[in-house]
């Protein structure tokens, strides 16, 4: 497979020296922070220059950033003495059957700019212990440095990793590669490929297997295949049943939202630095490129599914309900290899998920990796995944399946217990301890998710939001019920001064909690919203979990600066839009509608697409927008003909519906004022309102294309 002419363009930079093996500068990273001696740590002074060779991401280094404080350095030396450092068997795991790493580490997309920088990150290979970083971060952001190719199964089954925030997976057939989760974005993709066929020599890919619905397992797959091949039946495309619904639904009704909150998950935006972003947990980042789906030809509908491909014989679990709504596992008898998917990577992952998606089915969860405990793992003798390292060996693939299943379980039977005592949403997260057993293990260690977050995740799946308090039912917003705490506090100079006064004595919670009351009663308070930042950094530098810490730097980042200028990274384009049901896009419009403008209108129209065979009868009344298949109306006041390819390229904004009439390809009957009434409704979504107070103005509403949508957002995790 050839690089198009921008993906030449692949820049020969290493990460560091090109005379030390990249695995072994990883190794060595590792060894040098955290046997360095705490006596020797970097001052909070030198902490404030950012190491030779980080580079920033879409924003600068913030000038007005603060160093780690003693206290925030103190709990880290603190964390890091209780930490199972001895345990270096992750290390070991991690470089094992390493091949080869590429003479780049930036991948261009082709639109020009830069798809994937694993050099940004070199900054972590240089052995300094940084005191802006959690130490088990430090530890998970090395580990995730690994960029190459690696063997899993000798002769059989490779892995491709650092090229993108998934692994891409190869399974060595007869006559072709069968690859598992084709990464994010086809630019990604397709390195991948081009590198393993340069080093194992070049062979066709006869099979791709989404292994669950999240955009960076199935959106580079334009990368690795042709889908004439797909629709011909000569490349196979396995996926768990549910996968095409599960994989638009949960990026479109909530889509803006969720690309905004991404901005403070993921901090794609800020630079990348011990100050900034260090890493991802399941991964570095996330590629930006040209994402794609090519919809499954073959679809797993048992709880356990065999398949042969290529002589290759595969065992397929099914695990819906787990770390996405549908989801599977795969067992290769033949070479006794269990792929865990996203089901037991490198972290105990989110059961709610910040960026926003529905919570998550610990329990469930911890159910299904018992059974693959069970099924696989008393025979195993490798386990790999869509994400992190293998694990080789059957005890140690069981000690990982056992600590991961416990994790899980513990985290919805303890919380659920502390909640039938009456502890609430609101207070679990500082009630809720995992286990000194698995706190000494290190899958068991919260990275992607975290206990604080999760526990609150459980009950919130069972109880909901309230915390049975009458008062918390229906609140105040908060931006109402703020002023009444800053009068009675005494008014903005006192809140400040007592602000900075947790600040220095290392109450960062406390501060934060005063400090939001006023920031949000007075949302042009400048040096309110400083101090404000203040605590929200010193939060960031100190916790394990790159979610939490980059929730927390981002928001230090925006009370300093404002909304940042870029955007949430977009995930999804013209492949999803078209995979979605005419029904989730009629949905998506009855979101889209401003409720507001809409009292007093009833209309009904029908809309046919005759190459499919389709009718929806749609019907504006009381302010809201729905719609029915199989039904139309025998009085319309409009009925809309198209066939459904045509409405794809109106779907993604390449043509409107009057483009379509000109053209004979669409066809208005009746009064075309329900049309033009329901474009004049719609109000378009940006990712860029604001989280924080006085951060940006708000924007005044804009009139959209009719009947278009042409981003969806993103669902990495």
């Amino acid at each position: 497979m050839n690089f198009p002419a921008a993906a030449t363009s692949l820049r020969p930079t290493h990460l560091t020296t090109p005379t030390m093996k990249p695995i072994h500068r990883l190794c060595a990273a590792f060894a040098a922070a955290t046997l360095l001696p705490l006596a020797q740590a970097q001052t909070p002074n030198s902490s404030l220059v950012p190491p030779a060779g980080s580079t920033a991401g879409a924003q600068h280094f913030d000038p007005q950033g603060k160093p780690p404080s003693t206290f925030t350095i103190q709990l880290r030396n603190g964390e890091k003495a209780k930490l199972p450092l001895a345990d270096k068997r992750d290390f070991d795991e991690a470089k094992k059957g390493f091949i080869a790493e590429p003479p780049y580490t930036k991948i261009m997309n082709d639109r020009g700019g830069v798809a994937w920088d694993m050099g940004s990150y070199a900054f972590l290979l240089g052995g300094q212990d940084f005191d802006s970083v959690h130490p088990s971060l430090q530890r998970q952001a090395i580990l995730n440095m690994a960029y190459g190719l690696y063997e899993v199964v000798p002769g059989r089954i490779y892995q491709v990793r650092g090229f993108d925030l998934a692994n891409m997976t190869l399974v060595k057939g007869d006559t072709g590669w069968i690859i598992f989760d084709p990464l994010t974005a086809a630019e990604t993709a397709r390195a991948a490929l081009k590198f393993a066929n340069d080093k194992l020599g070049a062979r066709p890919v006869v099979a791709v297997v989404y292994s669950h619905s999240h955009v960076d397992h199935f959106g580079g797959v334009r990368g690795v295949v042709d889908e004439a091949d797909v629709r011909s039946g000569k490349v196979k495309i396995i996926a768990p049943e549910h996968f095409l619904q599960e994989a638009i639904a949960e990026n479109v009704y909530s889509g803006n939202a969720m690309s905004r909150r991404t901005q403070y998950s993921y901090a794609v935006l800020l630079p990348r630095d011990p100050f900034g972003h260090v890493d991802q947990s399941i991964g570095k980042n996330v590629a930006h490129g040209n994402t794609g789906l090519i919809a499954p030809n073959v679809t797993i509908t048992k709880d356990f599914e065999t398949l042969t491909i290529d002589g290759v014989v595969m065992e397929f679990q099914n695990t819906p309900d787990t770390e996405a709504p549908v989801e599977m596992n795969t067992w290769f008898p033949q070479f006794k290899a269990f792929w865990g998917a996203e089901n037991i990577t490198g972290t105990i992952h989110n059961i709610y998920t910040p960026r926003g998606a529905p919570v998550r089915n610990a329990l469930n969860w911890s159910k299904q990796i018992n059974v693959a405990l069970y099924r696989y793992g008393q025979q195993a003798e490798v386990m790999f995944a869509s994400h992190s390292w293998p694990r080789w060996g059957n005890a140690r693939i069981q000690e990982v399946l056992r600590a991961q299943r416990d994790t899980y379980a513990n985290l919805n039977n303890q919380t659920l217990h502390y909640a039938n005592l009456g502890v609430t949403i609101n207070e679990i997260q500082n009630v809720y301890e995992l286990p000194k057993s698995l706190q000494q293990q290190w899958p068991a260690h919260s990275y992607h998710g975290s206990e604080m977050h999760n526990s609150r995740g459980v009950i919130n799946r069972f109880l909901g939001y309230w915390d049975g308090n009458p008062t918390n039912i229906a609140p105040l917003s908060p931006q109402d019920s703020a002023p009444l705490y800053v009068e009675m506090m005494g008014g903005s100079d006192k809140i400040i001064a007592k602000g900075k006064e947790l600040v220095a004595q290392g109450k960062y919670r406390e501060a934060t909690e005063i400090l939001n009351k006023l920031v949000l009663a007075q949302p042009k308070n400048q040096p309110a919203k400083n101090v404000l930042a203040d605590a929200f950094e010193q939060l960031g530098y100190q916790k394990e979990s790159p979610t939490l810490r980059n929730i927390y730097l981002q928001g230090a980042f925006e009370l300093r600066n404002g909304l940042p200028g870029g955007r949430a990274p977009s995930s999804t384009g013209p492949d999803v839009i078209r995979a979605m049901s005419t029904e989730q896009w009629l949905d998506f419009l009855g979101i889209s509608m401003d409720p507001r403008k809409a009292e007093g209108i009833h209309f009904t129209i029908n809309l046919i697409t005759p190459d499919n065979g389709e009718k929806y009868l749609v019907e504006l009344s009381n302010a809201t927008l729905t719609n029915i298949q199989g039904y139309i109306a025998a009085r319309p006041d409009l009925t809309i003909t198209v066939n459904r390819s045509d409405l794809d390229q109106v779907m993604m904004g390449a043509q409107s519906f009057d483009d379509l009439i000109k053209a004979g390809k669409a066809k208005f009957d009746g009064n075309r004022a329900p049309f033009d009434q329901l474009r004049a409704l719609m109000v378009p979504f940006t990712p860029d309102f604001e989280i924080l107070p006085g951060t940006a103005p708000r924007k005044p509403d804009t009139a959209p294309k009719p009947f278009e949508m042409t981003e969806l957002m993103d669902d990495y995790d």
